[in-house]
């Protein structure tokens, strides 16, 4: 049992991962020295996994769970709530794009609420990911009845008792802030900080980050009217 597992799906991202460990481990020394990190990887093929293997190697806070072929964001984050001992669970990406330090702002909020959401304040992709992505949260909003500012940002941290009820699904990812209100829990948004993507390629474009989501939208929106909501007043 640690304080915090911080559990990061790795889909080929082998130039960042030695800097995420770099980073991950100098953030740490400010916030807590009771920390797990999880990096989940997604079939990467471009040596991400023997890159995993080599840093589980040489830090003891590190471990790694790998998946046989590629099966999505969704696959990956679900296998490491699964494997997580901490009492807090916090998300991010493996691009570098996330600050590691961030990781501060999350957890104070967390005697108040049961899940913290970080929201990027000014974003750092070029133009054409940024307007997908406004629409994309705009329309997730509409349809679903939310008002999550940046739905699609990944650094966030749960109480580990939010997530052991989430039955996911392929794509769900993208709704965590809805699926774990629909259980109950309270959610705030801090703002975060955002950077240009220096490695690799991004996984998103327009169609998978509208067209391919739309329907995992209609799925929780049918969730959502449809959820069960009832008070017993008495019980003998």
């Amino acid at each position: 049992m640690c304080k915090y597992s911080i559990v990061i799906p790795v889909f080929n991202e082998r130039d960042s991962l030695s800097i995420l460990k770099s980073n991950l481990e100098n953030a740490m020394k400010s916030i807590s020295d009771s920390y797990e990190v999880i990096l989940v990887d997604d079939g990467s093929t471009d040596g991400s996994r023997e890159i995993i293997k080599k840093i589980c190697g040489e830090g003891r806070r590190f471990r790694g769970i790998f998946f046989d072929k590629n099966y999505g964001q969704t696959a990956a984050f679900d296998a490491g709530f699964k494997a997580a001992r901490g009492k807090v669970v916090i998300t991010m990406d493996a691009d570098l794009q996330y600050d590691p330090r961030d990781i501060s702002l999350l957890p104070a909020k967390l005697g108040e609420y049961d899940v913290v959401c970080g929201y990027r304040v000014k974003r750092a992709d070029p133009w054409i990911k940024r307007i997908s992505s406004k629409i994309a949260n705009f329309v997730r909003n509409k349809l679903s009845d939310e008002n999550i500012r940046d739905a699609a940002c990944s650094l966030k941290a749960f109480k580990k008792e939010c997530l052991d009820k989430l039955k996911l699904y392929e794509g769900m990812h993208r709704f965590f802030p809805t699926l774990v209100k629909l259980e109950g829990y309270s959610l705030i948004e801090v703002p975060i900080h955002h950077y240009p993507r220096k490695y690799g390629v991004s996984k998103y474009n327009i169609r998978n980050r509208i067209f391919k989501s739309f329907r995992d939208l209609m799925a929780v929106r049918w969730m959502k009217k449809r959820y069960l909501r009832y008070k017993i007043t008495s019980n003998r």
